[in-house]
């Protein structure tokens, strides 16, 4: 028996990811410029690393609660509280991305449908299908913004959730405050579940993260995560927050799929977050800065205000945004087309969660692929 012919039709509907690919890639090939994978370069804070170390030594080695550790919990809801006046319940989840899962698991039954911008988090697609939904993307080009009238045209009987991104992946797109309270208008009159994906929050350069708990707050479905800000990609930590009964229905969920969060984990962020790492936002916007000055002169993108990635368009001499990328890696540089994250194949995504000397060694090749200026969006 070839166990690969007996895959489900579920499971044939999921297409490999294309950042995990580049990821792959990135550690075949000799000393390349990655520009690719979404993780810091930075490492955890030491009294982080001390504190799970520490958290192991002291035996945080079995199963947590399900909910999560009650400190880290009650430290997540207390902040919500002063930022946005909500009393939210809280449930901690395997990243942010294991909360999406288990809050779509929730929502939907067969056919039901999401809404989310083009271009999208790669896993929004794929998620959705995985549970049996139908996924629904919207588009946003040229600048990005929340396509409000196109979002309300595509709802139909079906449709039970919209997701936003803020700051959004790839695009490093921060919705406005009037773009944010149109989605929870939209959300509330139609009786939507309102998804926000705020992953990069804490990795804002130009404002505030505008949160749409403030607008709708009986509506959001609010997932954050620290593996970013604290630079532990690796321990798989967030959290899903939302009024009523939300929670405690899904912990049903998190009981048969994740189980819990790493427990050493969990101890490790109640340190985490007394911990300034205010140092590394303002870093991250000196290197927007910096990949926006070098790419001005030979692409065109609409500047990023958080996130660590710029969205640019790909030079007219290539057929196609994959090609780009595919010349690109020629010349040792890792960059991601944009098709992984678009019904469009016209961008391409860069990361520069990278040191100072790659992202001016790599711009400087992209710009010579290029072959010619062009004009920056404002």
């Amino acid at each position: 028996m070839n166990l690969g012919e007996r895959l489900s039709q579920r499971a044939r509907s999921i297409e490999f990811s294309g950042i995990r690919r580049a990821y792959e890639l990135a550690a075949r090939l000799p000393n390349p410029i990655d520009l690719s994978i979404g993780q810091p370069d930075y490492d955890a804070p030491a009294p982080v690393r001390r504190a799970a170390a520490d958290a192991i030594l002291a035996g945080h080695n079995r199963y947590a609660m399900t909910a999560g550790l009650p400190a880290l919990r009650e430290k997540a809801r207390g902040r919500l509280r002063a930022e946005l006046d909500w009393d939210a319940s809280v449930i901690i989840t395997s990243g942010v991305s294991g909360g999406l899962m288990i809050a779509l698991l929730a929502l939907l039954d067969p056919g039901d449908e999401v809404l989310f911008a083009d271009p999208y988090f790669v896993s929004y697609r794929q998620l959705v299908r995985m549970v049996g939904g139908r996924p629904v993307s919207v588009p946003s080009y040229p600048d990005f913004s929340f396509p409000a009238r196109a979002v309300e045209a595509a709802i139909t009987p079906r449709t039970r959730a919209l997701i936003l991104n803020s700051p959004g992946n790839p695009t490093g797109r921060v919705l406005t405050e009037a773009e944010v309270e149109a989605a929870a208008d939209i959300a509330r009159r139609h009786d939507l579940a309102l998804i926000s994906d705020e992953i990069y929050r804490d990795l804002t350069y130009d404002g505030p993260n505008p949160c749409p708990a403030r607008y709708a707050p009986e509506h959001t479905i609010l997932l954050r995560g620290w593996s970013k800000t604290y630079g532990v990609t690796g321990w798989r930590i967030g959290y899903l927050a939302a009024a009523g009964t939300f929670v405690d229905e899904i912990v049903r969920l998190q009981q048969y799929t994740y189980v819990c969060a790493p427990a050493m984990a969990q101890e490790a962020m109640v340190t985490a977050l007394d911990t300034d790492v205010s140092e590394h936002r303002r870093d991250y916007s000196r290197k927007r800065d910096l990949v926006c000055e070098l790419l001005g002169p030979a692409f065109r993108f609409v500047r990023p205000s958080g996130g660590f990635y710029v969205f640019p368009e790909a030079p007219r001499a290539f057929s196609s945004s994959e090609a780009f990328c595919a010349a690109a890696a020629q010349v040792g540089v890792l960059v991601i087309a944009g098709s992984v994250f678009s019904d469009r194949d016209t961008h391409f995504r860069i990361s520069y969660a990278a040191s100072d000397e790659k992202i001016r060694t790599g711009c400087a090749r992209l710009c010579e692929l290029a072959g010619g200026p062009a004009t920056r969006d404002a």
